[in-house]
């Protein structure tokens, strides 16, 4: 008999899978095989030696009482407690009746069976590993080549021993790709389809892009000392990203701008040109809401509903920073509620705020707005 551990490690080589993997697979495979030469029914176990890098293959019969209902179903790996009492006196409930079953006394026929099984098992187990390893993936940014776009827009990327498909909704509007092309995606999940096999679906619309290709570019935020608060995406058009830090001596907005904007302008290219808001998170949520509707200047934020899951936000504006407030097809408002998480409704207070307001007038408004929305939490 040859040494199976030695085969086991030549497959687990020449497939590129673990040892433990191919270790599974030709255990799967041998009781497939043990059972095709006996019963469906039969149970099996085999066992490898280590020392001696050889296997054994032995039939498992559990006793059971005499009226177990598997006795029927199962009769072939089940035995009443009466019948085996004839072959052990001393033998209980639950004990298991084993006798070694040699493959080689079935000539070719079990050695054609193993080999088919086998291959069927190793199969198994190398979509297996892939599947898992690429399960651990999911929520990164994966990077691939274009190998195809059908004619329903669909781009299919070839990223290692897989494909990635990302579909026209996953891709940004107004972008194209072509044969050849340099993909970077998320990865949304990964699935096991009839027709595709195992497939990653990927994207370039989800907010978690964004926020994955941020933390690339800010190393602030790689090391822990800027966070991600949330993000919200309009795909190919405008973002909106909010940053906090908890070290004084750290600016999140230009650490993520980075010099002469050199980091936001990397992450925009990489959008196709999206326009990104990076704004700094306030645990005051009138703060948060009124620093999330900029370049919008706000004069007040009320909180409405605020201990239940619909909260509102009546935020008072000026005539003149309305339009700026509401965005180019309402695309300013729907960012910003997307970003704090709050249902927000603008009304139009009297006044007009002045338009070349320096950055020191924005600040003192900022820091009126603070003391305002503290006064307003704890009244």
């Amino acid at each position: 008999m040859e040494k199976i551990l030695d085969i086991i490690e030549a497959i687990a080589h020449e497939k590129n899978i673990s040892e433990f993997s191919a270790t599974e697979a030709f255990k799967d495979a041998a009781i497939m095989t043990a059972k095709r030469l006996t019963t469906r029914e039969s149970s099996f176990e085999v066992i490898i030696d280590d020392d001696t890098r050889t296997y054994t293959i032995q039939r498992v019969i559990t006793v059971v009482k005499d009226d177990d209902d598997r006795l029927e179903e199962e009769s072939d790996s089940y035995m009443a407690l009466s019948e085996a009492l004839d072959y052990d006196s001393g033998i209980e409930i639950g004990d298991q009746i084993r006798s070694e079953m040699v493959l080689e006394d079935y000539g070719r026929t079990a050695a054609a069976n193993l080999y088919r099984e086998l291959e069927y098992h190793i199969q198994r187990h190398i979509e297996q590993d892939l599947f898992e390893k690429y399960k651990s993936k999911v929520g990164t940014v994966i990077i691939g080549t274009v190998n195809r776009v059908d004619d329903d827009e669909n781009t299919y990327v070839e990223i290692g021993e897989l494909k990635g498909i990302m579909s026209q909704r996953n891709r940004i509007k107004g972008e194209k790709f072509k044969v050849g092309d340099t993909l970077k995606a998320l990865l949304r999940f990964v699935s096991i389809d009839p027709q595709y096999g195992m497939f990653l679906e990927l994207t370039r619309t989800s907010p978690k892009f964004l926020e994955k290709l941020i933390e690339k570019e800010v190393p602030e935020i790689q090391d822990g000392a800027v966070d991600i608060i949330s993000s919200s995406r309009i795909p190919g058009a405008r973002a909106k990203i909010a940053l906090k830090t908890d070290q004084l001596n750290v600016d999140p907005i230009g650490a993520a701008v980075g010099q002469r904007g050199v980091r936001i302008n990397a992450v925009s290219a990489e959008l196709n040109d999206e326009n990104i808001d990076c704004i700094e998170y306030s645990p005051i949520p009138e703060m948060y809401i009124t620093r999330a509707l900029s370049p919008a200047i706000v004069k007040n934020v009320t909180i409405e509903n605020r201990d239940t899951s619909e909260q509102k936000a009546i935020v008072g504006i000026t005539v003149d920073q309305k339009a700026k407030a509401i965005g180019k097809s309402g695309i300013n408002i729907r960012l910003a509620s997307m970003l704090t998480g709050y249902q927000i409704e603008l009304k139009e207070v009297e006044g007009i705020t002045d338009r070349s307001a320096s950055t020191t007038d924005t600040e003192n408004q900022e820091k009126s707005m603070d003391t305002t929305a503290l006064e307003n939490l704890f009244s």
